[in-house]
């Protein structure tokens, strides 16, 4: 029997168009319900009011007790890499080891990047970065002194203490074909969101991830799949009988983004008639 994750996408914006979702709350309902953990994407610079990313997930975690939490993604031309390693390691440890994942990207808005005054990268720069990025975290997860002289990043014989108990699961989400290969060789987990990568590609994008895995001396099957998406249309089997038909495309984790006046009510149908239906047949 494959296990399935469900989480819950917790929006970080705090008004309109969307009500407003207090991430608590939010939080809360998510746990009582059954879900493994609840994401937030990371878009710190807008008109719209909004939370930080990072800081609001600490709250949820601080206020429940046994659901995790996944950033989807943090953008890493925001943060320096090795202060990212810092902040996961002291957030896993404090929550009981409760970071699903440490989620990564190479940064999304341009327009963000401008605004905050920090160096617009170029696509390849964003990949590049990335991998980087992935390489020096987990050196100080697990060298007493790391250094590393990347083309974008450095460090010089850096140290954190403590160093996580557990290998931490760095997770991206990634769509073209370089940053997939950069995914099969050091990511943990990979979570594309399905308006970027419709059920159609999966196949071809999953393989170009497998074959950089298996240049890496890795197996695909060691990255966790999963699959951010609105919840499917249709009746409690036709959305049942969709997610099956993506447990076959090979994910075995979903994060559901619910939107509306009506989420809460929406949140408790996938509760009762989706998530005890997919479980039991995958």
């Amino acid at each position: 029997m494959t296990k399935i994750l469900f989480g819950l996408d917790v929006p970080a914006t705090t008004s309109a168009p969307e009500p407003a979702v207090d991430p608590v709350a939010a939080a809360r309902v998510a746990e009582a319900a059954g879900f493994d953990f609840v994401s937030a994407s990371d878009h710190p610079c807008g008109t719209d009011p909004s939370f930080e990313t990072w800081t609001m997930l600490t709250w949820m975690l601080a206020n429940t007790s046994r659901l995790r939490v996944l950033p989807r993604v943090l953008g890493v031309p925001y943060r320096r890499p090795a202060m990212v390693a810092k902040m996961a390691e002291t957030l896993d440890r404090l929550s009981g080891g409760r970071l699903l994942g440490l989620g990564l990207g190479g940064g999304y808005s341009d327009d963000e990047f401008r605004a905050f005054g920090i160096g617009v990268p170029s696509p390849r720069d964003k990949v590049d970065g990335l991998g980087e990025a992935m390489q020096i975290i987990r050196g100080l997860w697990t060298e007493p002194s790391f250094t590393f002289n990347g083309r974008l990043h450095h460090t010089d014989a850096a140290t954190i203490t403590p160093r996580p108990e557990r290998p931490i699961p760095i997770w991206v989400g990634t769509f073209g074909p370089r940053a997939l290969a950069v995914t099969g060789r050091l990511a943990d987990g990979w979570i594309p969101s399905l308006g970027h990568a419709p059920p159609e590609t999966i196949p071809a994008l999953r393989d170009r991830i497998a074959r950089a895995a298996e240049g890496a001396g890795r197996s695909i099957e060691e990255i966790t799949c999963g699959y951010h998406l609105d919840v499917p249309s249709g009746g409690a089997g036709e959305v049942i009988e969709t997610l099956l038909g993506y447990v076959r495309l090979g994910f075995t984790a979903f994060n559901f983004r619910v939107t509306g006046a009506d989420r809460d009510q929406r949140v408790g149908w996938l509760t009762t008639e989706i998530l005890p239906g997919v479980r039991q047949a995958a």
